[in-house]
């Protein structure tokens, strides 16, 4: 957990830079060629930039390493990292394959379909198109495993920023009820997940309308 500071520290510390956007996402590569490939000539996104070198400067460990970039429209990266073992990451083994997934925007529903039918005739599986009200996405497994989704934006900026109004005592509610359910779980009562206080997405409960 992260040390709460006293008001007349945070008063004391400078403000925190204005974050302008996502710069890169990284992460481990089977095979360089195999992901450019995936990235580059079925989903378009250009090969923009490599990174070599034997040591991390990070850290100063030894692991050579080819850093290499895909840029998207908007001047961000998603990386990757082939350190030549044509090993995958493992997946996380407390978590399920659907959670951890980066979000790609694209501009219309149409452009999703499109995209589906390309990475479909080059044999890779799609789910979607799927219903999240604000938004309708499709959601497929690069080649190191790596969970994307392509989203075309439904909501408008006034229907978002009305959403945002609502989101800290939302996310407040949700916290109290964590609470209560650690509370019960630790004297042994709780023993169902904790279920949150609004289900959004009832159309998806099995047996339900």
């Amino acid at each position: 957990m992260n040390a709460v500071l006293q008001p007349s520290v945070l008063a004391s510390l400078p403000a925190p830079a204005p974050i302008q956007q996502l710069h890169h996402y990284a992460y481990k590569a089977r095979d360089a060629e195999e992901t450019r490939h995936f990235y580059e000539d079925i989903l378009g996104l250009p090969l923009y930039h490599i990174i070599q070198s034997d040591y991390v400067p990070s850290t100063g460990e030894y692991c050579p390493y080819t850093h290499f970039f895909f840029r998207l429209q908007d001047g961000s990266f998603i990386a990757f990292f082939d350190i030549g073992d044509d090993e995958k990451a493992l997946p996380s083994p407390n978590t399920p394959l659907w959670i951890n997934h980066i979000a790609f925007r694209v501009n219309t529903v149409q452009e999703l379909e499109n995209t589906k039918q390309r990475l479909e005739a080059h044999g890779v599986e799609v789910l979607g198109v799927t219903d999240h009200h604000i938004f309708k996405s499709i959601y497929f497994f690069d080649p190191n495993g790596i969970r994307l989704e392509l989203s075309a934006q439904l909501a408008n900026e006034e229907q978002m920023a009305k959403d945002s109004t609502i989101a800290h005592a939302r996310l407040a509610e949700w916290t109290a009820r964590k609470e209560q359910w650690r509370k019960e779980r630790a004297e042994g009562k709780a023993a169902q997940p904790l279920k949150p206080q609004t289900n959004d997405r009832p159309e998806f409960v099995p047996g339900k309308a």
